[in-house]
């Protein structure tokens, strides 16, 4: 297909790939006449992702979602997870890599300069650049016992990695909730409270009815025989009678922190 003339660039602008600003900055030099069609076709042409043979690496993701793509450790090799990570780097993109075991961070820690590893959430996350804005929203992290954190954390640096400003308050569960009680007043300024608990999940509902703010709630597989894994936390959060508990699959900690962050932040400006 060829783009020509406004009506091309705005296909371009909605259709492609890489962070906002490094596209305007292709077009804008076109435009002044600092770079030929072929050029600006050459800048554009591993749009709208980087195709590494064993994984589709997408770039677009930015720019579609305002979130930039993150890469899952789990079940890759490290040769397969820092193949991707530099395909992403190399677009100035920051990166968030998820349960990553030891080995794989050692390996991006010594890649990687602006690499911070939480040993508790298995997260390492690689910055370019420091957020250009001020962090958007409030999103406070809550489990119910000190077995649930590295759910907790996992949702918690997710969280920040996604924009939004986070407080932590742990080890509040249902079994001493006098521990809950001091910050009621905290979590009811959230915009969002994620609820990471095991055993029967009952802290979510808790929080939910005390704050009538939004609960993410994450059954954690912290609990006994009976608690299957974290299924019965599950049916818990997911039977609640308290009202705005919306329920994520177990122990996933990030997709709890990326949408209580979606919540968070609000219509994209």
């Amino acid at each position: 297909m060829v783009l020509r003339g406004f009506h091309g660039f705005r296909i371009l602008l909605e259709c492609t790939t890489m962070d906002r600003k490094a596209l305007e900055a292709v077009l804008e030099d076109f435009r002044k006449g600092a770079m030929t069609l072929d050029q600006m076709i050459e800048a554009l042409k591993d749009l709208p992702y980087s195709d590494l043979g064993f994984a589709r690496v997408d770039h677009h993701r930015t720019l579609r979602t305002g979130m930039p793509e993150v890469v899952l450790g789990q079940g890759k090799t490290v040769e397969q997870m820092t193949g991707i990570v530099d395909e992403l780097v190399r677009g100035k993109d920051n990166v968030l890599v998820t349960r990553v075991s030891r080995e794989q961070a050692d390996a991006l820690l010594s890649r990687f300069g602006r690499a911070s590893y939480n040993e508790t959430a298995r997260t390492v996350v690689i910055r370019n650049e420091e957020p250009s804005v001020e962090k958007q929203g409030l999103v406070i992290i809550i489990s119910a016992g000190t077995g649930d954190l590295p759910v907790a954390e996992e949702a918690a640096v997710t969280a920040d990695f996604f924009g939004v400003r986070v407080e932590r308050r742990y080890d509040v569960g249902v079994a001493g909730i006098h521990r809950l009680l001091p910050d009621i007043h905290l979590f009811r300024s959230a915009d969002v409270l994620v609820v990471a608990a095991g055993m029967e999940g009952a802290l979510a509902s808790v929080v939910a009815g005390l704050t009538g703010r939004p609960v993410v709630a994450v059954p954690t597989s912290v609990g006994y025989g009976a608690s299957f894994g974290g299924i019965a936390a599950l049916l818990g959060m997911l039977t609640s009678c308290a009202i705005g508990v919306m329920v994520v699959n177990i122990d996933n900690g990030f997709g709890a922190g990326a949408s209580a962050a979606l919540i968070a932040r609000g219509k994209p400006r």
